[in-house]
This record gives structure tokens, sequence and C-alpha cells, in this order.
């Protein structure tokens, strides 16, 4: 086998308290990619369709991740990448992760899986360098090991994948405007308090042993944000309103995905999700602006080989 069509899923990050750690991984949406084996020792993006991207490999977060894998690889061999974008640039579900962690999940699986999870997620982290600045693995984690994941370290990566409660679905309301990831971290504090230091450790503790224990109500209390949500949602239109509408019908918890603009919220049913996804769209549909929503389960396989 030389040639493999995947789904690479869109990820929702951080999940309230757990900046650049916690990730989960959604099932409806997500980019398809075709990757291929050649023997010609170079790695060409041959076609994108469905955004305005580059192909040029130094500059696409797809190619910097394979050149980094190829890197740590004894032989010389050549890929080539056709990416299908239905995940929209700063959406804040995952863009540049899907094609970063789907390409280096594919050629691994093409090369018959020569490196680990954890080597995976550090190369797919060099496409998030190249897009955000900063190599975090939120988004990637999830997308190749599916369901939550935690990185407790970054040095050295120990990434960790959590438990997925069968009845979780996320819904997420995309609003078409763009929150580049430079510009989100760039409104952060590089020192907070230790009164929310100690807060912000104990949702992220608390949202852990809910995962694990399937407490719904516990995860609820745990999606909390007390550093990050405060300074970020001033740059999301209608986010308290939005908030607000998706606890009063009934959602575990609401906040922002990754960087934003996009907000999730996380529900212990379809029929709630469905129930939060109408209420929402009604805050919405007042602001004049276009927006997307979907409504998921939670992917516990991340990416994965489609016909």
């Amino acid at each position: 086998m030389n040639r493999v069509k995947i789904f690479a899923p869109a990820t929702v990050a951080n999940l309230s308290c757990g900046f650049d750690v916690l990730g989960c991984c959604l099932d409806t949406v997500g980019d398809e990619m075709v990757i291929s084996l050649t023997e010609e020792p170079s790695v060409k993006i041959t076609k994108i369709e469905g955004a305005n991207l580059p192909l040029e490999t130094h500059k696409n977060v797809a190619g910097v991740a394979v050149e980094a894998l190829l890197k740590s690889y004894s032989k010389d061999i050549g890929v080539e990448i056709e990416i299908y974008k239905k995940i929209k640039a700063g959406s804040g579900i995952g863009s540049s992760a899907a094609s970063s962690a789907g390409a280096v999940w594919a050629v691994n699986h093409l090369l018959n899986n020569p490196f680990t999870a954890q080597e995976l997620v550090s190369f797919a982290m060099e496409g998030e360098k190249l897009a955000s600045g900063n190599a975090h693995a939120d988004n990637v984690a999830p997308a190749l090991l599916g369901g939550f994941t935690l990185v407790r370290s970054y040095t050295p990566l120990d990434v960790i994948k959590l438990n997925t409660p069968n009845d979780l679905v996320m819904t997420v309301i995309h609003p078409q405007i763009e929150v580049k990831t430079s510009d989100s971290r760039s409104v952060l504090k590089q020192n907070v308090s230790l009164k929310k230091a100690i807060q912000q450790w104990g949702n992220l503790g608390g949202l852990v042993a809910g995962l694990c224990t399937e407490d719904y109500e516990l995860i609820g209390r745990s999606l909390e944000d007390v550093i990050i949500e405060p300074l970020r949602s001033i740059l999301i239109p209608e986010f308290t309103a939005v908030k607000e509408a998706a606890i009063a019908n009934g959602a575990l918890g609401c906040g922002i995905s990754g960087s934003g603009p996009s907000i999730f919220a996380l529900s212990k049913s379809i029929k709630t999700a469905n129930q939060v996804a109408q209420a929402i769209h009604g805050v919405y549909s007042k602001t004049g602006l276009d927006f997307d929503i979907h409504v998921s389960k939670i992917n516990s396989q991340g990416v994965k080989i489609i016909p």
C-alpha cells in the first residue's frame, strides 16, 4: 500500500480549565486528506481544496509535520499530500492540527507504523508551531489518539488518553469571524494570582476525575475557567449570552473552543446537545453574523481511514 485516504478530525482544546493541556476529538467535523508515498525523496503538497493555503511545503503545516517525521525515519522516501479542507482556518476547532495530525498519521500508517503515538504528537506539534508560533499539543493529541487527552508534560512530552463517557455530546458554534491563535495569545497575562491558579488546578483535577469516573455532575462543575476565558471572551461576540443559553438548556458546561471564536457546550445526551444548538442558534441569529453549528459525539478513534 502506498496511498491512503483519511478523515482528519476537528478538535476542541482547553476545555475551559485545561489551557494547552486538555482536548477532545470530534466525530462529525473534519478534513479529508490523501497521502501517497513516492520514490522521489521530497514532500510535496499537490492539491488543496476548500481553503486558500500555501502549497509550499515549508509554509504548510502538513508539509512541515511530515518533514519532521521523515527527518527521524531511516530511509529516504517521498510523500505527496492532497488536502480537502472542511475545517475553516481560524475557527478554533483545530484546523491546523487536523492537517498536521492527519498527515503524520497517514505517513506512519503507510510505513507500517514505525513511530509511537507520542512520537507522532511531537511531529504534528511542528505544524502547530508554524501555525501559531507555539508548539502546543492540546489539539493534535486528541486528533491522533482520539477521545479526551491530557498533556501531562511538554518536556519530556507525556500525553495521556483519558476515559470518554459514552453519553457526552459536543455542541459547537463557529461565528464567521477570524480570531488568530497568535492574536488571542497576545491578550493573555504572563502571571496569574495564586488564588486563581489554585481554583484552576482544582477544576482541572475535577474534570479529569469526572471523565474517569463518568460523574457528569462533577464534569459540569469543573468546566470553569478563571484565568483565560475572562480575557479571551471579549473577542467573541455574544459569548456571555451563548453561555447562559447553553447552561439554561441543559448543557453541563460551556466555554471557548481553543483560541476561539468557536464556543463549545458539553452535554450528557444528543437530545440535550440539539436543544442547546437550537438555543444558541436563537442567540446568534440576531447578530447579523454568519455562523455554523456542529453537534457531535466524541470521536474515540481519532484520525481514521475512509473509502
